[in-house]
């Protein structure tokens, strides 16, 4: 150890860390700018005046934190070769707040702001529930079964994140479907393009390469003009966040329908930081796993104060980082680059640039992988549990398609006759609106039972069994608020599941399966990231 030790800042594999990665990050602003433009429909002020140049800041303190953190590592040890855990927006995250809290509340009120507010809102609960993660995070770890905490994120993968990507892909399949092909070649295939250059940047410039040239030619697939790249300048300018605290709190009129997703996908952070903790130290890099939770947690709520609606994560991948020889700086100047891009309004013109089409093969890869993963990284046997988790998903989306389509027809409340209308077609909207309430928390209790019945270990099952009963009970799941009673039936059926469960623990003769954490053989798949 050598405390006269002075790390270098920049060194060469740097340049190449900062490309992968800084590419990387900026593939996720052109998403979740174009998820505020065309899925929300935000307005421009909005997402340039004063989201983004927050989404900027936040990045900014994280990289360049992390840059710091691994600056005082390297000292510490006198080591030239540590590298910065990589961070940046919750890729999963952004298309859940998205499409799970800031969609709905906009469609529900008619006001893409409140969307925003309750987005907000939704950071700011799960920055505090990162905060106390290095308290509670290992006991959550230790009680529920990976299959649960996976499983619940995957449901969303493949209802609210994966489906919608796929509907546009194949709305414009000329652009869609090659940059799809691009992407999963590389990203699933192994294949490396030219000089190494990122597959998702090489999918982009096809795409926009081909979007520019049907409008050429009179087709416009892309719906690029020289018209909307001119107007695309009016968002040039410098503009610096604002606190934005009344509109955090103002989120706070949809507290019900906030807490019953902030919470566990808070906890999924927790867990998720501390995989990728170890994978660092796995790595040689041995990081402080309180400060890592803290500091995103600390991080995020600077951000959404500021008005970013998104949460900070550390990324998985610093192997990868370090491998190509990336170690301090590449973090440093990514960041440093991330607010410039966000306080001068150049994502502005990058995507009157870019056609969304050539961007959204990257969410559908994303919502196939975090679907797929937990198969890969749980044992064969749970696949049934997995599955069981992923209705109340599909009740959930399936309500928020109905939902939509009514409001298309100007019909905002579901009355019990139009409901009755419903069910002689075979629609159960209700049975969707009880089994899709509060899903992240439903998938996750169904499938921890269902992997308890699976192991033979009842007396866990029925600890979920009753948790779901009393989470029910309070409208936590399978309602659209939290309250009193608000399914009591429902509760009182986890309650009698939950002594089922208890009897068969002490009277069934089973023998209890042992604990694989996968099955012999599995190769989960990596994301580029």
């Amino acid at each position: 150890m050598t405390t006269d030790f002075k790390p270098k800042i920049w060194v060469p594999g740097d340049w190449n860390a900062l490309f992968g990665f800084g590419t990387n990050i900026l593939v996720n602003l052109l998403t979740l700018t174009a998820l505020l433009r065309f899925v929300l429909k935000m307005p421009d002020d909005l997402v340039f005046g004063r989201i983004l140049p927050a989404t900027g800041l936040m990045l900014c303190l994280s990289t360049l934190y992390y840059a710091w953190l691994a600056y005082r590592l390297a000292k510490k040890t006198g080591r030239s070769d540590v590298c910065a855990l990589p961070s940046g927006i919750s890729v999963p995250h952004m298309f859940i707040v998205t499409f799970v809290i800031m969609l709905p509340i906009s469609l529900k009120t008619g006001d893409p702001i409140k969307g925003w507010e309750a987005g907000l809102t939704w950071v700011f609960i799960q920055s505090f529930v990162l905060m106390a993660g290095g308290f509670i995070g290992p006991i959550v770890r230790k009680i529920t079964p990976r299959a649960a905490l996976l499983g619940t994120l995957a449901g969303v993968s493949v209802t609210f994140i994966s489906m919608s990507p796929a509907l546009q892909m194949f709305l414009t399949p000329v652009i869609g479907i090659p940059c799809f092909a691009i992407i999963l070649l590389s990203w699933f295939g192994g294949v490396r393009y030219f000089r190494g250059v990122p597959a998702g940047l090489i999918a982009i410039a096809v795409g926009t390469v081909i979007a520019w040239g049907s409008t050429a030619l009179g087709f416009n697939y892309g719906g690029l003009t020289l018209a909307g790249l001119t107007a695309s300048m009016t968002n040039f300018g410098f503009h610096v966040p604002l606190p934005a605290f009344n509109h955090v709190f103002s989120g706070f009129e949809f507290l019900g329908v906030i807490l019953v997703t902030a919470i566990p996908f808070g906890i999924y952070d927790l867990v998720e930081a501390i995989d990728n903790v170890e994978s660092a130290e796995v790595a040689g890099d041995s990081f402080p796993t309180t400060r890592v939770l803290t500091a995103d947690g600390v991080v995020s709520l600077i951000g959404c104060l500021m008005g970013n609606p998104f949460i900070n994560a550390v990324y998985i991948g610093h192997p990868g980082w370090k491998a190509m020889g990336g170690r301090i700086g590449y973090s440093a100047a990514t960041g440093i680059v991330v607010i410039l891009l966000c306080w001068f309004g150049t994502i502005s013109v990058m995507l009157s640039l870019i056609p969304t089409v050539a961007i959204i093969p990257i969410l559908l890869y994303i919502g196939m992988l975090i679907g797929s993963q937990v198969f890969q990284e749980t044992p064969k046997r749970h696949a049934p549990a997995i599955i069981l988790g992923f209705t109340p998903h599909m009740a959930n989306w399936g309500v928020t398609i109905i939902n939509g389509s009514l409001a298309a027809a100007g019909i905002l409340t579901v009355s019990d006759e139009l409901a009755g209308a419903m069910k002689n077609q075979g629609v159960l909207y209700h049975g969707l609106q009880i089994l899709g309430g509060g899903s992240i928390l439903g998938g996750l209790i169904l499938t921890a039972i269902a992997v308890g019945i699976i192991d033979r270990t009842f007396k866990m099952a029925a600890g979920f069994a009753f948790a779901g009963a009393v989470l029910t009970f309070f409208g936590f799941m399978h309602g659209e608020k939290i309250g009193i009673g608000q399914t009591p039936v429902v509760a009182v059926s986890y309650l009698v599941f939950s002594v089922i469960l208890v009897a068969c623990s002490r009277f069934a003769v089973v023998t209890p399966r042992p604990v694989e954490h996968m099955d012999e053989g599995a190769e989960p798949v990596s994301s580029p990231a």
